[in-house]
């Protein structure tokens, strides 16, 4: 993929030279290469270097990505399922394991006592909808739709519905402890 990728280079700075209608000896003055060594990586003769295809960029006015060509993105889309985990419905939303997870959660009413639990890192929750109970040290907090909760999870805490319905929240989890800067909604 790569070699394929810098066999492209060439004829790119071709196309975009002639495109600017600018000549081999013009483009040879404007970066301080030889118009030999320019034509030969046009032609394919000479392999592409930062060295050689810095100044050209600059000359053309175009990005160095723009005469690498970019390569093809994977689908940027995150494709998971969901899965329960104590009668939660957790759906993650990061592919792949990392400093920070993002999942969308939705948990049913429970008539079971909150269990408080600590554990390393640092968290934020996002209300979607219902209504949220957090318990938190000595905190006991009822949250509403668009409402935001962040703390470090080295505090004894426990999340879930307030009892009027399921709810749902966006999840964000960095295991180590990094505090996260988010804001939602409008400033008021």
């Amino acid at each position: 993929m790569i070699k394929g990728a810098l066999a492209e280079v060439g004829p790119r700075v071709r196309q975009l030279r002639t495109q600017r209608d600018i000549t081999l000896t013009a483009l040879a003055e404007a970066t301080g290469i030889s118009k030999s060594t320019l034509s030969r990586l046009e032609s394919g003769g000479r392999r592409p270097s930062l060295e050689l295809l810095l100044p050209i960029a600059v000359a053309l006015q175009v990005p160095v990505d723009e005469l690498i060509g970019t390569l093809r993105v994977a689908d940027p889309r995150v494709q998971t399922s969901a899965r329960r985990v104590d009668g939660r419905t957790v759906l993650p939303l990061t592919r792949h394991p990392g400093p920070l997870q993002a999942f969308k959660m939705t948990i049913p009413v429970t008539q079971q006592e909150p269990r408080l639990v600590t554990h390393d890192g640092y968290e934020w929750l996002y209300v979607l909808s219902g209504h949220l109970r957090l318990r938190l040290a000595d905190h006991d907090i009822t949250m509403g739709p668009g409402e935001v909760a962040e703390f470090d999870t080295r505090l004894p805490h426990w999340f879930g519905s307030a009892g009027r319905g399921p709810v749902e929240i966006l999840s964000l989890f960095g295991r180590q402890g990094e505090r996260m800067h988010v804001r939602a909604g409008p400033r008021r």
